[in-house]
């Protein structure tokens, strides 16, 4: 990829995006320290969103403590009086501890206000998941009703899964959500699908691999909700391989090559298979049959997207619905948010265990802004934020020197061992933390930038 082939447009909306969602997520994290230690009355002396080396976009001095807006939008901190953090303010601490000091404190205090911001992140997560049912409602397609049945990719077929098949059940269990059992099999915790194949049951081991092949090739659609290929709904571009064949919105593709195609996955494959060369294609334009020739690139991708709106849906599948009221909307937020944890942590072991590569599965802020939608979509922006809110949460409760799980475990052992760490150590722990975290930023913000130009 080259910087002439990025869609500037798109990549504006998903950084915005991204810094939207990560500047509320910062915010509210710190101000869960900032308000504990005030509670406890230490002092702080500042607090910022987004870090501010030499300079500031905005301060304010208000008390004693200074507000601001830093330049550099990847965070944000509190400086409380007295605690040993990225700042490292060794001046400080070269001083006898003063009463409204983070030092001065008793352990049980200083453990309330370094977990602080990890329970606002939790709570957020799961407040954003509870009020998202309650506003919007649930929507999906019954694993039992899936009227065509899967989609399949090189990779689920490689294991014996054809388009076409309907999943009965996962390890023996009937899973109503679709998404469910896709997530599982990813995290390598299903070992057997048994699928309806023209009316005969077929059993289909999971390799221990599978989840590391596709997590490899970033396969996340490798099964998929089976569409019929209505019309063509929009085109990439319009340099798109589609665009320059001539093809126009609401096209209805009838063959490739001469073979008839119903399901969008039969098109998709039959285009994948002629990569670097030109296909015939048979489109029906209103009354008209008209053909037209497509040179595929080496992507396998010519550029154009289903016409599937919500009608085609509600006519073609049994869409299941669930509205909540706000009292039923709060334990099934509280599911979610269980659920996405549970989610993530088998993400986070797949990587320790070293059945998955961590360089194709570490990404910088680049991987994270991707994930937004190019056009906004408040219920995708929302979705996404309450995810992070929780992963925050999580990997800022990692025991690493340099995040909050970090100096929670020092005070925990303090707590049980009646001993306090020097300060000399804590600053030596909080060096080497920030080394670690600062380097394995810098590791994964080259990895995306590698991956950009490959």
């Amino acid at each position: 990829m080259t910087l002439l082939a990025i869609n500037w447009g798109n990549t504006g909306m998903q950084a915005l995006q991204f810094i939207l969602s990560f500047s509320i997520l910062v915010t509210l994290h710190e101000l869960g320290h900032f308000l504990t230690a005030r509670w406890f009355k230490c002092r702080v002396e500042k607090f910022y969103l987004f870090f501010n080396p030499w300079f500031s976009l905005w301060k304010k001095k208000i008390g004693e403590t200074e507000y601001g807006f830093g330049w550099v939008p990847f965070g944000g901190y509190v400086k409380i009086s007295g605690m040993i953090d990225e700042s490292m303010d060794k001046e400080q601490l070269k001083l006898p501890p003063q009463p409204y000091e983070f030092r001065s404190k008793p352990a049980w205090q200083r453990l309330i206000i370094m977990l602080a911001g990890i329970v606002v992140n939790l709570i957020l997560g799961f407040l954003i998941y509870a009020m998202m049912l309650w506003h919007w409602g649930e929507e999906y397609i019954p694993t039992n009703k899936m009227t065509y049945g899967i989609a399949t990719d090189s990779l689920s077929q490689s294991i014996g899964l054809k388009s076409g098949d309907k999943i009965l059940t996962a390890d023996g269990q009937y899973i109503d959500k679709f998404d469910k059992i896709r997530m599982s099999v990813l995290l390598n915790s299903t070992k057997n699908l048994t699928v309806d194949r023209n009316g005969e049951k077929v059993n289909i081991a999971i390799p221990d691999d599978f989840s590391s092949n596709l997590i490899h090739f970033k396969d996340l659609g490798y099964i998929g909700l089976r569409v019929p290929f209505t019309s063509i709904d929009s085109l990439q571009s319009d340099t798109s391989a589609a665009a320059k064949a001539g093809l126009k919105e609401n096209d209805k593709v009838l063959a490739v090559n001469g073979k008839p195609i119903i399901f969008f996955d039969e098109f998709r494959d039959e285009i994948v298979k002629n990569k670097k060369k030109t296909v015939d294609l048979t489109i029906l334009r209103g009354a008209d049959t008209l053909p037209a020739k497509v040179l595929v690139p080496e992507t396998g991708i010519i550029g154009i997207a289903n016409n599937i709106d919500e009608h085609f849906l509600d006519s073609a599948f049994e869409v299941k619905k669930i509205d909540y009221t706000f009292l039923t909307a709060v334990p099934a937020g509280f599911r979610k948010s269980y659920e996405t944890l549970e989610s993530y942590w088998l993400q986070l072991k797949l990587i320790f265990s070293g059945k998955v590569n961590p360089n194709e599965s570490l990404g910088s802020v680049f991987s994270i802004g991707k994930m937004f939608d190019p056009k906004w979509d408040w219920q995708g922006f929302w979705g996404l934020t309450a995810f992070f809110s929780l992963v925050l949460a999580l990997m800022n409760l990692l025991p690493i020197p340099g995040l909050d799980g970090g100096h929670a475990l020092f005070t925990l052992v303090e707590m049980i061992s009646g001993r306090k760490p020097s300060d000399k150590f804590m600053e030596y722990a909080q060096m080497v933390g920030m080394v670690l975290l600062l380097g394995l930023m810098a590791y994964a913000l080259g990895l995306d930038i590698f991956r950009m130009f490959k």
